[in-house]
């Protein structure tokens, strides 16, 4: 279905209910810029780097877009997905029986739901809705649920330091959204929407809250104006 959530005023801060479920992959595909590309480059190197049956999880998984692209290069891996919407999982299991995907999902909390021996984690623009005070925490716990030489995996928006360079990349990106069919109306809902609820770092904040976890490197792998994807080692 098409995204036009955002045509009628927001009664309420935004949240991954029924109704952005049922629009998530085209809400996704049109606000993320480029997002098929880099899901496809990250499931790429994965699949390049993971042992043979290799356990991976995706952590905030939606509908299943990150694991079933996984699942186009490599059948043999183990592949787990968590998320916290019920209604975003009953997609997620339509799309993977469609194509013929073995993933284990599970309704919980990714902040309690354990996390223990795992090759990879992935974790796609969902730590921008945690808490910030409760980041930290959060990634240490995925670095100690990685077995050794495991490799985490997360897209994130970020922010600018430099006031009018971060103000020339939010026009340039509501541009890009404007350009997907997007109202200048929705784009303003959406943005008020997620105000206080989407609240992200910047790339090296995001860097060193990896590094402090206690992982060996991380790198960017992907990027796009206020849109970056990383991969950090274990």
């Amino acid at each position: 279905m098409r995204d036009e959530i955002f045509k009628e005023p927001i009664k309420k801060q935004f949240e991954f209910d029924a109704s952005v479920a049922s629009v998530f992959d085209d809400m996704i595909g049109r606000s993320v810029p480029f997002y098929d590309v880099s899901v496809k480059l990250i499931s790429e190197i994965l699949a390049k780097t993971l042992p043979q049956n290799a356990k991976v999880i995706d952590l905030g998984c939606s509908t299943a877009t990150s694991l079933l692209a996984l699942f186009a290069f490599r059948q043999d891996l183990l592949l787990y997905g968590v998320d916290n919407s019920q209604a975003m999982l009953e997609n997620a299991q339509k799309k993977a029986k469609a194509f013929g995907a073995r993933i284990n999902f599970k309704t919980d909390d990714i902040l309690k739901c354990e996390i223990s021996g795992f090759d990879a984690v992935i974790l796609n623009y969902t730590l921008q809705f945690i808490r910030p005070i409760k980041r930290a925490e959060f990634i240490s716990k995925i670095y100690d649920g990685l077995n050794e030489n495991g490799i985490f995996v997360f897209s994130e928006k970020i922010i600018y330091e430099d006031k009018k360079f971060a103000k020339n990349i939010i026009e340039i990106y509501e541009n890009y959204k404007a350009g997907q069919g997007y109202s200048r109306y929705e784009i303003a809902q959406k943005r008020e929407a997620l105000e206080n609820v989407l609240i992200p770092y910047t790339e090296d904040e995001n860097r060193q809250m990896v590094l402090n976890a206690g992982f060996k490197r991380i790198e960017s792998v992907f990027k796009w104006g206020n849109f970056v994807s990383f991969v950090a080692f274990k």
